[in-house]
């Protein structure tokens, strides 16, 4: 049997451990609390101890890191932990993996795809460019392999994001919603679920290692479109939506951590922000889930549990 050791317990690494679990592979899911689905292997550690990942990774095909810190503390937490994966993947030969996302592009005029160079222009973008590369070095360096697996923002059930957070639960109960974004500007969604199955693609692919891959994702759909949906979807009053100003979001940081590290990655929001998933689409043949099933699983979560 196949040992795979998943790093993060969130709904992405959660649907990757599960879908590992059911072709028969032996799953150990690594977060601070242990917790587990049936018929998977919870284990409490810390992956930025880089030597203890390594021994719980002995004899591990492949490391999938699918953790991360808290959206606020990303440039203090995230360093570390990409450290220790590092070590972790060299002391025990395990292919690493790793789910990424695309504020290391910067901002960008047209659709992002992965042969753009990485010209991050906020900090937490700067922390994810340098993670990855430091990861592709060692790979380069014949110290591990890696990839690195990259989505846009999340859709699916447990999915975190500005939408899922400040207007999917308004829009569902019926009620109006403000979302500091321009509702009309075409904006890319990566579903959970596609995400899981794009990173045990790339791990099983000896050819997709030391580059970035896209996440198969649909057509992009804007802010309004989607609250329409989702309204339609949960069988409400028809959608109301307002797109908040910034200086109300600058506002909020003032009491609310997110909110406060949020302002930089307005122009995700605030424009077209397109993925373009073609080579991954074309290399390992998965089609995106459509929007509306992401959405429809949000409003009637069935037990999947996806901040990127």
């Amino acid at each position: 049997m196949t040992l795979q050791v998943v790093v993060g317990a969130g709904p992405v690494g959660t649907a990757v451990a599960r879908l590992l679990a059911e072709r028969g592979d032996h799953v150990k899911l690594i977060s601070r609390r242990g917790g587990a689905p049936a018929d998977i292997e919870g284990v409490a550690a810390d992956a930025t101890n880089g030597d203890d990942l390594a021994r719980l990774a002995e004899g591990a095909k492949t490391i999938f890191s699918c953790a991360g810190p808290a959206y606020h503390q990303w440039a203090t937490d995230w360093p570390p932990l990409g450290a220790g994966l590092i070590r972790a993947a060299e002391l025990s030969s395990s292919l690493l993996v790793t789910t990424g996302n695309l504020y290391g592009y910067g901002q960008v005029d047209g659709p992002i795809h992965e042969g753009l160079p990485l010209q991050p222009n906020t900090v937490k973008g700067k922390v994810r460019a340098q993670v990855w590369t430091e990861a592709l070095q060692a790979h380069k360096a014949g110290r591990i392999r890696t990839a690195e697996v990259r989505g846009s923002d999340y859709l699916g059930a447990g999915a975190v994001s500005p939408y899922s957070v400040l207007a999917l639960p308004k829009l569902v109960a019926g009620k109006a919603a403000s979302v500091p974004a321009d509702l009309e500007a075409p904006h890319s969604w990566t579903y959970v679920g596609d995400v899981a199955r794009t990173l045990i693609a790339v791990a099983g692919d000896e050819t997709a290692w030391g580059r970035a891959w896209h996440v198969p994702s649909p057509e992009p759909v804007s802010m309004h479109t989607l609250a329409a949906l989702t309204a339609d979807l949960a069988g409400t009053t028809p959608a109301r939506i307002s797109s908040m100003p910034e200086f109300v979001l600058r506002l909020a940081g003032l009491v609310d951590k997110t909110a406060r590290s949020s302002v930089e990655t307005q122009y995700q929001w605030r424009r077209p922000f397109i993925i373009d998933s073609t080579a991954a689409t074309v290399a390992f043949g998965i089609e995106p889930v459509a929007v509306a099933d992401a959405v429809r699983e949000m409003i009637e979560p069935k037990g999947s549990t996806a901040r990127q």
